[in-house]
């Protein structure tokens, strides 16, 4: 008879254990939240980790901000109490992944690498962390991890299977470019406000947006140079051909083959043009329009051309990519030797995506390739390399993301610029206008290189 009414007095009190139990994780949760924004981090530790340890469920934000915390504590460790504090560290992940798997998994993974990077683990329990994240979201790994990752697969590859090297820099191109996209967005949605009402916040996030855009650039450049010796039209154009009787349905495949080759430039052996056929035929995108317009214009069809651009561009309703369309068709009508309307393509990418500074570039490099045409003499002619300077210096100011590649043209044009001397004994002042003529059209201001 007791044992029942011990069991049922239980029964009866369990939901105010169960409750008060809550209101404590509720309570401690709070606080350590508290003291955590208030940047008191020793403060938060001991109820931070009560909630670690009696209500790991309750929020993710126990391992958002404890990871902080953590990191705080193995920083300030003394050397006796490292090896704690790093397993500290590693606990606030593995539970995280254990509670939370599906919250923001890519960049849990990709921070957990780097952890372990710094703490000297073996390259291969790193790129393990790295394979998962990059599985799991490419765009949510840091770019140097994005680095890594490909570092390591192009090392293991590139003698035994090309083709998985390729596969993954197209992969991870892709994740850039998504990522790219995502903060470029961001930072014309800042743009478009009143720029005398912009908030601190505002001019803080625009900093950081452009810092990750620079990031991006850098990793992309670093992976151009890694995949540069195997990605030759020697290399690619045969291995493209092993594989295109398997392939040649595969719209994933024939897209990442043929900006492969658009790319290096190998558009000029008949097998680009066979490619590029079935890439339409798979997938009538966008993409492969304007890939298929190159192809036309290549081959003389020029109003057949133009007809296809006009189709990708009004096939895209994103903004941001209809301006990588028009900036692709700027591309190949500057090749084609038809500037003026490349211009107007690269203006039109630019309208869609005011910060695509590359688009300025475009314009400056056929400026450039058209001072000995667009000038009668020495001044003339290098007041062409002005308005190039413009332009690329203009690229730099909307998108510092590019400012390396931006300050090659910059340095290379400035070096072109009339000399005082030239100045002189054409009678022609710095500061004053000078008129470009033939295609230009533009009036610049009168600069010199000394």
């Amino acid at each position: 008879m007791r044992k029942i009414i011990v069991l049922l007095f239980f029964i009866a009190s369990a939901p105010m254990i169960f409750a008060q139990a809550a209101d404590d994780c509720n309570i401690k949760y709070n606080l350590f939240k508290g003291d955590y924004k208030a940047k008191k981090y020793d403060a938060a530790y001991e109820n931070w980790m009560w909630c670690m340890d009696n209500c790991p469920t309750l929020s993710v934000n126990i391992y958002k901000y404890g990871i902080k915390i953590a990191e705080y504590k193995l920083e300030n460790a003394p050397e006796s109490e490292k090896v704690e504090a790093v397993k500290l560290v590693e606990r606030v992940y593995t539970q995280r992944l254990k509670y939370f798997p599906n919250k923001n998994l890519g960049k849990v993974c990709s921070d957990y690498a780097t952890f372990k990077a710094e703490q000297g683990a073996p390259e291969k329990e790193v790129y393990s962390w790295l394979e998962k994240a990059f599985k799991e979201d490419p765009t949510a790994m840091s770019a140097k991890n994005i680095y890594k990752y490909f570092d390591i697969i192009l090392n293991e590859n590139k003698d035994t299977n090309p083709q998985v090297v390729f596969d993954t820099y197209d992969e991870v191109g892709e994740g850039v470019e998504v990522k790219r996209a995502a903060y470029y967005k961001k930072i014309e949605k800042i743009n478009a406000k009143d720029s005398t009402l912009l908030s601190a916040k505002d001019v803080k996030n625009r900093k950081i947006y452009q810092q990750i855009l620079t990031n991006l650039t850098i990793v992309e450049s670093g992976l151009d140079a890694k995949i540069s010796a195997i990605s030759t039209c020697e290399n690619l154009i045969p291995l493209n051909k092993k594989y295109f009787e398997t392939k040649k349905n595969d719209a994933e495949w024939l897209r990442r083959a043929v900006s492969r080759m658009y790319n290096k430039e190998c558009t000029d052996d008949p097998f680009y043009d066979t490619l590029v056929e079935a890439y339409v035929a798979a997938d009538p995108s966008p993409q492969a329009s304007v890939f298929y317009a190159g192809i036309l214009m290549k081959n003389g069809e020029t109003n057949k051309a133009m007809d296809y651009f006009k189709q990708a561009v009004d096939q895209e309703a994103d903004s941001y990519k209809k301006a990588g369309y028009l900036l692709k068709i700027a591309q190949i009508l500057s090749r084609k030797g038809r500037k003026s309307e490349a211009r107007t393509y690269a203006y039109r990418a630019l309208k869609n995506a005011p910060t695509m500074g590359r688009a300025y570039l475009v314009i400056a490099g056929m400026y450039a390739s058209s001072a000995n045409s667009c000038g009668t003499d020495v001044v003339s002619k290098r007041m062409v390399y002005v308005a190039a300077l413009n332009k690329a210096i203009k690229a730099k100011s909307v998108d510092p993301s590019i400012s390396r590649l931006a300050n090659k043209y910059i340095r290379s044009y400035s070096n072109n610029l009339p000399s005082k001397k030239d100045l002189f004994a054409a009678t022609i002042d710095v500061g004053t206008t000078h008129r470009i003529g033939c295609w230009i059209q533009e009036t610049v201001r009168v600069q010199s290189k000394d």
